[in-house]
């Protein structure tokens, strides 16, 4: 048990989408990510996806609407709901999901990440 310090580990990588673990609990993940342009499409069947923002600003996209998420803003994205997340500048963000949630959900695409980096 040591404190983890959420703004240094942003520091430790660069790659766009490529999101990183820093801690486990409960069978959940915490994750951050670096984003920049538009994501895909894409569900989580089974899980429930949070999304805080650390810097910048995320639009996340709903089929019906887009929801805008600016520095201390966060979302729950329920299970099921189709998302895309898209930043006009890089957005630093921090996700709490379940350990089974696929990084795209059910869709293949060259954004996908099968395994995270644990940092």
């Amino acid at each position: 048990m040591k404190p983890i310090n959420v703004l240094s580990k942003f520091d430790l990588f660069d790659e766009q989408w490529s999101p990183r673990r820093i801690a486990e609990l409960n069978g959940q993940q915490v994750i951050l990510a670096k984003v920049e342009g538009e994501f895909i499409w894409h569900d989580h069947k089974d899980e429930d996806e949070l999304f805080y923002v650390i810097k910048g600003t995320l639009k996340m996209e709903f089929r019906d609407r887009t929801e805008v998420l600016n520095v201390g803003d966060l979302m729950v994205v329920p299970r099921g709901v189709e998302h895309k997340p898209v930043a006009q500048e890089e957005c630093w963000v921090l996700l709490f999901e379940p350990m089974s949630t696929k990084h795209t959900g059910d869709v293949e695409h060259a954004k996908t990440v099968n395994e995270y980096k644990v940092i």
